[in-house]
């Protein structure tokens, strides 16, 4: 399984070097274009989920304990499993499904949709199952009939958002200003100033200096982590493709390693703190986490919910609204209440995804010519 994963993410990461190689000076722009900081805004927010919010202080002292990681500090470690390399992913799919797809029309064969279909139904109530299965450690005394409602009552939110387009793009420049906010509001009320920030955003540093052992699995927690990024990456691209605004691909790969990894580097050296320095985060902030993360599963839900509708054309104008939200509510919370209560896991979900990766690449190197004239065509048309 690990060679597997790591012969499929350095073909990943070698790919979207060669493309912007080859077409770096490419227009890619989307059919629903966005400003740049509306695009950044759903990409951060469709692409993450509450596990950025909910995993940081449970995985430091892991990191901290563990040999493994003894090459760097905890916070290098954090970054390392969620920001910057791992982004490439997303600039692979968002240039194939905003460039190549919509002329070849690959994921319209039929095997392939329904692989890529299932794909994203599994991850997307993942998401729900982590928050369900944290929801504990941030709200002490949770009674489990109160957790089950609260997750669903979530997952009703999401399929209600996803009904409309306006709706997703609105949450998710919400809720990305919610997330600098609740920086903010952290970073205040440790009282570690600009100064201890800086301290403790230095410690990413780690990160780049090993740069080279993040591109194959470090344990087998690591292993998870990059078949979840995997898992996400097919859905994602499709997805955000549409909102791309005419970046040129060079443009595209810088933004999206650069500008998701800005905050991402900014929580994580904030909760850093609290953890090097032993500071409990009070009470209210501690809530304030939970309501950003519920609102970060209902925006990475919404957008999956409404891309597997329009692919299988479960739309609203098809089945009418009641019917729509409750065929998908169903769906998400069985799903979930199904990692619940059996051994289905999100590894297998990547495994199924690297395996899909290895179909379209055969497909593209026997369409290679068709690969061409497409992308001459965006080319000149640009």
């Amino acid at each position: 399984m690990q060679m597997i994963l790591s012969i499929a993410f350095v073909a990943v990461l070698v790919s979207a070097v060669l493309i912007v190689l080859r077409w770096g000076d490419l227009k890619c722009k989307g059919t629903m274009p966005v400003s740049l900081f509306t695009f950044i805004a759903i990409l951060f927010t469709s692409g993450l989920d509450v596990g950025l919010i909910m995993f940081p202080l449970t995985e430091f002292p892991v990191y901290a304990e563990d040999s493994a990681y003894a090459f760097t500090n905890p916070l290098a470690i954090e970054f390392g499993f969620w920001g910057f390399l791992v982004w490439g992913l997303y600039f692979l799919t968002t240039f194939y499904f905003c460039v190549v797809e919509p002329r070849l029309k690959l994921f319209e064969i039929p095997v392939v949709k329904i692989v890529n279909n299932f794909v994203i139904i599994t991850t997307c109530a993942f998401t729900g199952f982590l928050f369900l299965s944290y929801l504990p450690d941030y709200i002490e005394g949770i009674s489990d009939p109160v957790r089950y409602l609260l997750v669903a009552a979530v997952v009703m939110a999401a399929v209600m958002s996803s009904t409309d387009i306006k709706y997703v793009k609105i949450l998710s420049v919400s809720s990305t200003w919610l997330f600098f906010a609740l920086i903010a509001a952290i970073w205040f009320s440790s009282g570690m100033g600009v100064g201890g920030l800086a301290s403790s955003l230095s410690n990413v540093g780690g990160y780049f200096s090993n740069l080279h052992r993040f591109v194959t699995p470090i344990t087998e927690y690591h292993e998870f982590y990059l078949f979840w990024w995997f898992a996400w990456s097919i859905m994602i691209g499709q997805f955000v493709a549409r909102f791309v605004g005419g970046l040129k691909a060079w443009q595209l790969l810088v933004a999206l390693l650069v500008f998701p990894s800005i905050p991402l580097a900014i929580w994580f050296a904030v909760l850093y703190f609290h953890f090097v320095f032993d500071q409990e985060i009070i009470g209210y902030l501690r809530m304030a986490m939970v309501v950003v993360g519920i609102i970060f599963v209902i925006n990475s839900l919404d957008s999956l919910i409404r891309l597997y509708t329009e692919n299988l054309g479960m739309t609203v104008e098809r089945f009418g609204k009641p019917a729509y939200i409750l065929g998908n509510w169903t769906l998400m919370y069985g799903i979930i209440l199904l990692y619940q209560f059996t051994p289905f896991e999100i590894q297998w979900v990547g495994l199924v995804v690297i395996t899909l990766y290895m179909g379209i690449y055969s497909m593209l190197f026997l369409k290679r010519e068709d690969v061409q004239a497409v992308v001459h065509r965006v080319h000149t048309s640009g």
